[in-house]
């Protein structure tokens, strides 16, 4: 949108009209609908759509409901960050109208979703990228290097001092304590443990034996704590400690770890995150405007940053009513759209999505459409 040099408020109503009046599946008649002032006022735009998820998506889901709403004064957003477990549950028993989560359906949610979303079940449409920070509370240490065994050993409780060898070695130049090392853990079903746990379970499948999984394995004794600022409150609160959270959450509050790829370590940013999402492939046997993405935790590419969430809004392909594909069109059309992903890079750090990638968000979102 830069391009039309206007403000950010009136491109929101632009975008967001934009994607009532140019498809088809929400309006019968998209020309008279436009000619009507849709296009310009987002009028076409109104009632309470309800999303619930992913708290790592906390503070562009902020960002992106008051833009939003600014521009759409007939329209409300309400989402509630409870995790993304609770987020796709909630899609799937009709409590909510998309879910927000870091990680896309699994094979039997989606199977399940065709009973709420109709034949073509739901679809996962990515929204954020973000890397997740290995995050840690030593006194006078902003930076470590790690590498996946070591990190796998950390959170498996087998590395209990952070002057342990293991650690020393990666990092030489390091004075490190002779502190406890506290691993905290979420203790909600969180799809940031989900590919936490991934990585780990690709990188590092030696020294992490667990499948990935939303659920912290219970055999791992350590602390807990629910949603991103519980675990990153309890680190804060507590020296010794280490986390996994979205990087957004813990900027200049905790030290970060570089994490080891190839033969260098790599820093934590969007950037790095970007490179690696790139590198991943679709999810196969989805329908074909589902955009589910599987990461290469093993990538040798140079600058990635392997340990990455892609958030996804999980939302129907069919809906009830009209007004309900209106505004879910028209809110997800901002929300991948570059002045949404702008809006969430500078207040959550994301990592905006690539020119391809949006412009399939797009088409994935033009397809929804009212139950027949």
């Amino acid at each position: 949108m830069k391009a039309f040099r206007f403000g950010r408020h009136a491109a929101i109503a632009v975008i967001a009209a934009g994607a009532l009046a140019l498809t088809a599946c929400g309006s019968d008649n998209p020309t008279e609908a436009a000619a009507n002032g849709g296009a310009k006022s987002g009028s076409n735009a109104t009632g309470t759509l309800t999303g619930i998820g992913s708290s790592a998506q906390g503070a562009a889901m902020d960002v992106w409901k008051s833009e939003f709403a600014s521009a759409n004064q007939g329209a409300t957003v309400q989402y509630s960050p409870d995790g993304s477990g609770a987020g796709r549950k909630a899609l799937l028993d009709g409590s909510a109208q998309f879910g927000g989560s870091d990680a896309y359906l699994k094979d039997d949610e989606y199977e399940s979703s065709k009973e709420i979303c109709g034949p073509d079940g739901a679809v996962n449409i990515p929204v954020y990228i973000s890397p997740i920070a290995i995050a840690f509370n030593i006194p006078d240490v902003k930076e470590l290097n790690l590498d996946a065994v070591t990190v796998a050993k950390i959170f498996r409780g087998e590395i209990k001092n952070w002057n342990d060898p293991a650690i020393s070695e990666l990092n030489p130049d390091t004075s490190l304590p002779d502190l406890k090392v506290t691993p905290v853990n979420r203790s909600d079903d969180s799809g940031t443990t989900t590919n936490f746990t991934d990585y780990l379970a690709a990188a590092a499948p030696e020294a992490w034996t667990d499948k990935a999984s939303g659920v912290w394995p219970a055999s791992l004794k350590g602390e807990n704590a629910k949603g991103t600022s519980g675990v990153v409150k309890t680190v804060t609160d507590t020296p010794g400690a280490v986390t996994y959270a979205d990087d957004s959450a813990v900027s200049g509050k905790l030290g970060i770890a570089r994490i080891k790829v190839g033969e260098t370590f790599t820093k934590i940013s969007a950037e790095a995150a970007a490179k690696a999402v790139d590198a991943g492939k679709p999810v196969e046997g989805r329908s074909a405007n589902d955009l589910s993405i599987k990461l290469d935790r093993k990538t040798a590419v140079e600058g990635a940053y392997p340990v990455v969430l892609v958030s996804f809004h999980v939302v129907c392909s069919t809906y009830d009513s009209k007004e309900t594909v209106d505004l879910v069109k028209a809110f997800e059309t901002y929300v991948v759209s570059e002045e949404g992903q702008e809006a969430a890079a500078d207040a959550a750090k994301s990592a905006p999505l690539s020119a391809e990638l949006r412009e399939k968000a797009v088409k994935a979102i033009e397809s929804i459409k009212v139950k027949s």
